[in-house]
């Protein structure tokens, strides 16, 4: 059976390499005011690591269906392993699944599971599990992850290690797919979620949703480098100013969305360490368009035209990030519609599709947290105040981070939010702007662009899939409900205390893996 790592399958030949160019092109950055990974020590066992994490709610659970921002994912992944893991260079490697191989056309693949795995309550990993663990996300479900199994027809057991999947149509990013953080393996028939039984490193021990939470380790973990600290402790903390006041006082050892105004500063701090990772990350401004003014098409361009990216882009991140064009796939895509003319601030432009939707002098309510990203607030009061030129009235409601995602999003008319970047292009577009997408978050339905993505899915020639999706994100950027002002470079910061920190190409702790992956020097 083939391993990932030659990049190729039975019948079908797709290099990875080949498509994203390796880590060049991804923008992945090394540590500054940090030691070269070759360099550092080597692991060491024990200790507990802390981390101050923003993304928790007091709404949190430890279900994959439910996850929506990183501390319950960050938690979960201590516990449970995934299917295919997303290394540094943005690779699917080898997690439970430890080969595959797809049949010609990638239609059918075979995916062997991992021999010699046990839960934590001494139940042997086998198919029966991975498939009980997919199935979760299909059929009659409320995972956010429905979209992107969408495509399988069906999941058959061969044996006790080995699974067929069938799709619809050939898709050579299926590995990439089975990566996305919902889905992560329980034993058959496991629904007590409150108290999760995996295959991770560490076992559950306490969880307070929206506080803090901890686990310890696992007497025995089948991954011989991983799981180095004793047990991990993780604090809620969603204001950034705290993050950093509680990493520079050891309080914790690690924090995650360091605000882009504060790194010059902490990396003049001989104990500290700060990673960047240029990923797919991205703020938006979410437009329902089915919802009042936002319905027209006219309105959502005079509000696109409305923004100073830049300048929101140089107060806010200080320079670590790069300017959206509303569609969310990033310039280190190789799907990247490059040639698509950017959305600039031209008050002009904004007045004309103004009075063209016949909403002069409508008033646009903008919702909006620091939950949603670092410095969400302060970017929209700089898009008010740019939009205010261009004739818009804009109002900026701030509020409550507690509850945010639970009592905004996906709910308010227009609200601030942000999407990790996803390994595919595919992925991204199917999980957020597929009609019948579990988070299609601006309500964005268009027959048409559904049958592009589609399409592109299934196309194998590299030049048509491109063209498909270009058109795709044409679509998007001109019709669409997502206002993209700026990709957001994730930033992390810790105590150097902390060795095997480093940067990673789709989201920041690692990939969802830095407690399993760090660990304490003395």
């Amino acid at each position: 059976m083939t391993e990932i790592g030659n990049g190729r399958r039975s019948g079908l030949v797709v290099d990875r390499r080949e498509l994203l160019a390796g880590a060049a092109a991804l923008g992945l950055s090394t540590a500054f005011g940090a030691r070269p990974a070759a360099a550092q020590a080597a692991p060491k066992k024990g200790g507990t690591l802390k981390l101050g994490m923003s993304g928790g709610s007091t709404s949190d659970t430890l279900d994959p269906r439910t996850f929506t921002d990183w501390v319950p994912t960050n938690i979960a992944y201590t516990m449970m392993n995934g299917l295919v893991e997303i290394d540094e260079k943005n690779q699917a490697t080898p997690e439970l699944f430890e080969s595959w191989e797809a049949k010609p056309g990638a239609a059918t693949w075979v995916f062997a599971v991992r021999k010699g795995v046990t839960f934590h309550n001494g139940k042997t990993l086998d198919a029966d599990d991975v498939i009980y663990s997919l199935n979760l996300h299909r059929g009659d479900t409320k995972s956010a992850a429905k979209a992107v199994l969408a495509d399988i027809t069906e999941i058959k057991k061969l044996d006790t290690h080995q699974v067929e999947i069938t799709l619809k149509s050939g898709n050579a990013d299926l590995p990439y797919i089975l990566s996305d953080y919902h889905i992560i393996v329980v034993p058959n028939g496991f629904t007590d979620f409150s108290k999760p039984i995996g295959t991770g490193g560490y076992m559950f021990e306490m969880m307070e949703p929206g506080v803090r939470a901890v686990v310890k380790k696992h007497g025995s973990y089948w991954k011989p480098n991983r799981a180095w600290v004793d047990s991990v402790e993780f604090r809620v903390i969603n204001d950034a100013t705290a993050r950093v006041n509680a990493l520079i006082s050891g309080q914790v050892d690690v924090i995650n969305r360091l605000d882009g105004r504060t790194v010059d500063l902490l990396g003049k701090n001989p104990n500290l360490q700060i990673i960047r990772s240029q990923a797919g990350q991205h703020a938006v401004f979410v437009m329902n368009t089915t919802s009042g003014p936002f319905a027209n098409a006219d309105a959502r361009l005079a509000l696109k035209y409305g923004i100073d990216r830049q300048k929101v882009v140089d107060t806010i991140l200080k320079g670590y990030g790069t300017i959206g064009n509303d569609h969310p796939i990033p310039k280190t895509n190789p799907y990247h519609a490059s040639e698509l003319a950017q959305h600039t601030y031209d008050p002009d432009k904004a007045k004309f599709h103004l009075n063209k939707a016949g909403m002069t002098g409508e008033k646009f309510v903008l919702q909006v947290s620091d939950a949603a990203f670092t410095g969400a607030t302060d970017a929209a009061v700089l898009y008010q105040q740019a939009a205010s030129k261009a004739g818009i009235n804009l109002e900026v409601k701030r509020e409550p981070s507690d509850g945010y995602w639970d009592n905004v999003w996906m709910k308010a008319p227009f609200c601030a939010s942000y999407w990790g970047g996803r390994p595919t292009a595919d992925q991204m577009l199917s999980i957020a702007y597929l009609s019948d997408a579990k988070w299609n978050d601006t309500a964005w339905k268009r027959p048409e662009f559904d049958k592009i993505v589609v399409a592109a899915r299934a196309e194998l020639d590299q030049a048509k899939r491109k063209a498909l999706y270009v058109e795709a994100q044409t679509m998007i950027n001109q019709d669409g409900g997502a206002l993209i002002p700026m990709f957001i470079d994730y930033l992390e910061a810790g105590s150097k205390k902390v060795g095997g920190m480093g940067p990673h190409p789709m989201f920041d702790f690692l990939g969802l893996r830095l407690a399993e992956k760090v660990w304490l020097n003395a």
